[in-house]
Order: C-alpha cells, then structure tokens, then sequence
C-alpha cells in the first residue's frame, strides 16, 4: 500500500505571513499537531509542530506583564518559528518506506508533495499507527491470536495457514517477518475468526504445532 491510501487529504495550512496566534488557533481549535506553511503555489516552505509553538510562548515565570507578552507574539509569524527543513514524501511512496523515512529522526509527520513539489497530503504517526492496527487485524471483534514457532524453511508458513483453515478457522491476519536473530526459526502470530476457537487450537497442537494463545478479542 502507498502513503495515498492513508494519508490526510485536506491539509490545514498557513502562509509564511500568518501571525502566531493564528498558528496557535488552528492546532488548538481543529486538535491537529502540525501545520505546514506553504507559498501561493502550494509549495512548502516549512513545517510548523505543536511544541514549536510551546517554545515560542513565553515562560510561566516570565517579568511581563499581560499586555508586553501580547505585543510580543503579535510580532511572531509563522515564517519565523517553522522548521525550514522539511522532509516529504510522495504519494506513491510506500508507507512502510515513510516509516523508515520518520524514524531516525523521530519525525512526526511528513509533508505529501506531487512531482511539482505542491501540498496534496500530510501523513503522520498516528496514520501509520491506525495503519498498523489495520493489518494486524487488532479491530476485528471476537478475533483470537495465536503465535506459532515455525522453522524458517520455504513452505512452513502456507502449511501452517493451510492447517488453521483445515481446523474451522477463518484468516484475519498473518504477521510473520524474518530477522537476523532468528538463527533458523521464526515465529508467526495470526489472528482467526472460528465458531470455536479452543477446537482450532487443541487441533494445531496435534498437528504438532508449539503455540501460544496471546489474545481473544
């Protein structure tokens, strides 16, 4: 899947002029966590978070008074307090491919951009997160989740599928990356949906699987 299938397509926005307040209202009043400033052409020009607009408030100990501290942040703009450096991706980036882009830096978003590097979408943690919980079948009522030890050999993950369906369990979801650590095993957690689940289970054991039961939703 590609960062076009979760990303946010009506992106809330500033120019480089807008004032701080201005800034500070939309992340307050539409509860978002960035908002990139972008020129009249839709091309960004920086990236504005929610704890950049913490720093740039005036410490709670602060001399000023009411009246001083309003002046000042009346002359912030946005141009003045974003992030110039701003990493973005395309639409048709894969999405575990913007994962590894946020990662090491932390990122919590990026900045969606066609081939003319204009605004069409931002993505960020929280849509890989939902995404996540999607492919993990984690909103799937009434699911069980087992976690299976396999042998890391070509044709032991079908057959293990192949046996839950054999059982009466029906597929929800399939989780089963190799690693350098595994040292010739892997493991596999599934979820399934079954009229009855313990039968599912006691049959796999038979079968000669070593399993565990994590969940039943």
């Amino acid at each position: 899947m590609f960062v076009e299938n979760i990303m946010t397509r009506e992106v809330l926005h500033v120019a480089p002029e807008a004032s701080f307040s201005q800034v500070s209202e939309i992340m307050r009043l539409k509860k978002v966590r960035h908002v990139p400033v972008i020129d009249q052409d839709r091309k960004v020009l920086g990236i504005i978070s929610h704890r950049d607009v913490q720093r740039a408030q005036p410490s709670m100990i602060t001399t000023l008074d009411v009246g001083e501290v309003k002046y000042l942040l009346s002359k912030i703009t946005a141009a003045d307090i974003m992030h110039k450096s701003v990493v973005s991706c395309s639409p048709r980036t894969q999405i575990e491919e913007a994962a590894r882009m946020m990662r090491p830096k932390k990122l919590g978003c990026l900045t969606v951009v066609d081939d003319a590097g204009r605004l069409v979408g931002i993505v960020t943690s929280v849509d890989l997160l939902d995404f996540f919980l999607d492919i993990t079948g984690c909103w799937v009522e009434g699911a069980t989740r087992i976690t299976v030890k396999l042998a890391d050999r070509a044709g032991q993950l079908a057959a293990l599928l192949a046996s839950v369906n054999a059982q009466g369990g029906y597929i929800v979801s399939v989780v089963s990356p190799r690693t350098p650590q595994s040292e010739g095993l892997r493991t596999a957690t599934i979820r399934f949906e079954a009229k009855d689940a313990g039968a599912v289970v006691q049959g796999l054991r038979e079968a000669g699987y070593e399993l565990s039961v994590d969940q039943t939703a």
